[in-house]
Formats: structure tokens, C-alpha cells, sequence
């Protein structure tokens, strides 16, 4: 087998996520949305990819699935087995994997979902043909994005401004929430898609609570801020460019944070 040519930059993403679990605590909202949405029946066997701390995969399970969790994090993984055992769903199998490299066999699952997961995969096309490669005939796909117009896409565009560069040949996370670009990328194994929007209420006292919050919990974030700890005068520049492009978002005590969600057959 030929080398992964991301393996390093996967190794990179996998460390930068470990700090998520806090962030987590606000998305169990769109696992439901995203469950409901993708029309989970009790004993469809179910894929969470990218499953973080398990909220979608133990929202399929309270739904009657049979469901497996995989993400690339085993720093998140141990808290979603702790979710699970919380919520009485220890049933639920959980594997450290890649999103690109799926280790289960062909037509294993019903349903793939995937929360703001696979659309950290380096390669869309690579991600999409294996998710494709584990439904069964007919199965579907579901997943919740960021689009690229909207506060969370563009805090990423913000942070991508400010890092170094992705290797070449990676696509940006929030194209996964553009309509188009994600009919075009389903289309050659999948029916036309459907699709719907919500928005996450993200709690926050100020912008700069919020702020101080995403510096401590959101990875790339973290690590750009960490970065410019040599540099006091680069970083409050920085803090307030965010705080500015926040702003507004933020009213009645929440963040509002726009996403889309995708549905699609697979042929």
C-alpha cells in the first residue's frame, strides 16, 4: 500500500482535536436535528464518522440503530465511551480510525452520518468514495457542515489567513458547506441531495467570553494563539479581529452559528 501523502497532517489534526470535548457540550441540539433529519429506524445498522465525544452515535443508538463511532482523536474517543456508558448505550463500538481510510468492509451500514467530521478529510473525493464504499445498496448518507458564508466557515477562513498553509492538495473544510460544491461532489454515487438549515445556540456572556472559550477548546485556534505567545502586540490584534468578526453573531447571550445539512441516496 502506498504511503498516505497526509499521514503527517493527519497526525497534526488528530493532536489539535484532542482539546474539543468542552466545545461538544453544545451540539447535541444538531445530533438531533442531524438524526431526525437522516431518518434513523430502530435496527438500521449506523456510522458515525468523525464521532468526537459520541453525541451523534449515542443519539442513533437512543433512536434503535446499531451503531459504530469512529474518529481519528482517541483523546475524544475515551469521552464518548463515557458518554455512552452515561447514557446506557455501552453497546455502541468506537474505533480510532481515518475518515479517508474506513476499516470496516464493503455495504457494512445503512446509514453514514458524519457532524462537522469528515469535512476535515483532506481529500472530499477520497472521504466521499469511502463512505460510499461501506453503505449497502441503497443506503444513505447524512452529515451537518459549516457553511462557508456564515460565522463558523469564515472563522476558519480567519484562521487559515493567519497559519501556515494546509500541503497542497487540501481542500478547505467549509466548501462541505456550500449546496453546490456538495451536489457535485455526491453526484457521481449518490441521487440528488436534500438538504436543510438550523442554527446551534452557542451560550455566551460577551464576545470576549466567547472568545476566550474557542481560544481553549477549538484546535486550530488554540494552536495559533499559542503560536503568537512571542508576540503580545501581533496577538491582541488577532483577539480583535475575531472579536470584530463575532460580534455579529452574538446577541440575546448567544452565538448564533448557521449550519446545513445534507442528505443524499446512495445508487
Amino acid at each position: 500500500m502506498s504511503q498516505d501523502p497526509f499521514a503527517e497532517f493527519k497526525k497534526r489534526q488528530r493532536d489539535m482535536w484532542s482539546s474539543f470535548a468542552p466545545t461538544a457540550t453544545f451540539t447535541p441540539p444538531v445530533a438531533g436535528h442531524l438524526v431526525k433529519f437522516a431518518r434513523i429506524q430502530p435496527g438500521e445498522a449506523v456510522l458515525d464518522v468523525g464521532t468526537g465525544t459520541g453525541v451523534v452515535a449515542i443519539t442513533a443508538a437512543r433512536s434503535g440503530a446499531k451503531v459504530a463511532g469512529l474518529d481519528l482523536t482517541p483523546e475524544l474517543l475515551e469521552v464518548a465511551r463515557e458518554n455512552a456508558r452515561i447514557a446506557r448505550h455501552e453497546e455502541i463500538v468506537w474505533t480510532e480510525g481515518d475518515a479517508e481510510q474506513l476499516p470496516y468492509a464493503d455495504a457494512s451500514f445503512d446509514v453514514v452520518l458524519s457532524q462537522f467530521g469528515h469535512m476535515f478529510a483532506p481529500r472530499p473525493e477520497v472521504a466521499i468514495a469511502q463512505m460510499r464504499r461501506v453503505l449497502k445498496p441503497g443506503g444513505r448518507v447524512a452529515f451537518a457542515t459549516w457553511p462557508p458564508e456564515h460565522f463558523v466557515g469564515r472563522m476558519f477562513a480567519f484562521v487559515g489567513r493567519n497559519s501556515p498553509p494546509p500541503p497542497a492538495g487540501a481542500s478547505p473544510p467549509p466548501l462541505w458547506g456550500n449546496p453546490a460544491t456538495v451536489a457535485e461532489r455526491l453526484g457521481a454515487s449518490f441521487d440528488a441531495p436534500f438538504f436543510e438549515r438550523g442554527v446551534m445556540a452557542y451560550p455566551a456572556l460577551s464576545v470576549e467570553h466567547f472568545r476566550l472559550f474557542i481560544e481553549r477548546s477549538i484546535g486550530p485556534l488554540q494552536k495559533l494563539v499559542e503560536s503568537l505567545a512571542g508576540d503580545p502586540q501581533k496577538l491582541e490584534s488577532l483577539r480583535a479581529e475575531f472579536e470584530a468578526l463575532a460580534a455579529p453573531y452574538h446577541f440575546d447571550n448567544v452565538v448564533h452559528q448557521d449550519y446545513l445539512l445534507t442528505r443524499a441516496h446512495a445508487r
